[in-house]
């Protein structure tokens, strides 16, 4: 018979940039499958200018990339257990969030992004929890198909919410992008398209312009 525990636990994350009242936004990243916190957050060094605090939390599950040995990388959930696994990552999010924010001065202006099968977990965060934000940006990722309908557009119909994507991207195929369409529609939300010529990574050059964008008036 199953049986189940509650026990402490420790878990790190990725801070780029000083916790000051300097601090005017916080980028909130999630990273992609088999990546590190700690590799990710090197790719948002082009925003980081005084004014900017990039915080990578990191998949609470770690292995080995290939075999028993070697590159290891993390993940947010696999199939099995996902829901406990769910609620333990949204736990683990919100103890970020409110920490790094206790840090800064209180009207900061906060994007959430998320990388590749980080977009789900981000997804989930904006809008299965308490968690305060401007803009939501789904990298190379989509809307999770389980996303509670009414509460998510309760949560993101006043945020400003952008799609980013490689047109050469091989893993968000044209099914993937119409699937997104399909659950944005559900949850009655139209994310603004940007995209580049490149695969399955992150833009420099985007990533600078969406940095730079005034944030929307609610």
């Amino acid at each position: 018979m199953e049986n189940r525990i509650t026990i402490p636990f420790q878990a790190r994350y990725e801070i780029l940039g000083i916790p000051s009242s300097a601090i005017d936004q916080i980028w909130f990243v999630c990273h992609g499958h088999g990546q590190l916190a700690k590799y990710f957050i090197r790719k948002f060094e082009e925003i980081d200018n005084g004014k900017t605090l990039i915080v990578a939390p990191e998949g609470l599950f770690k292995y080995y990339l290939q075999g028993f040995t070697g590159r290891v990388g993390a993940t947010w959930m696999t199939k099995e257990d996902r829901l406990n696994d769910i609620e333990n990552y949204l736990t683990y999010l919100s103890a970020v969030m409110n920490e790094v924010k206790s840090k800064v001065k209180k009207d900061v202006q906060v994007t959430l992004l998320g990388f590749s099968q980080g977009g789900a977990t981000i997804s989930r965060f904006a809008t299965q929890t308490d968690v305060h934000f401007d803009r939501l940006v789904l990298w190379a990722g989509i809307f999770p198909p389980d996303l509670p309908p009414l509460e998510s557009n309760r949560k993101l119909r006043d945020k400003e919410c952008l799609l980013v994507y490689g047109t050469d991207d091989e893993y968000l195929t044209e099914a993937r992008i119409a699937e997104q369409k399909s659950i944005a529609t559900e949850i009655k939300i139209v994310p603004e398209t940007l995209t580049f010529k490149g695969g399955h990574e992150l833009n420099k050059r985007l990533l600078q312009e969406i940095n730079e964008r005034p944030y929307r008036q609610n």
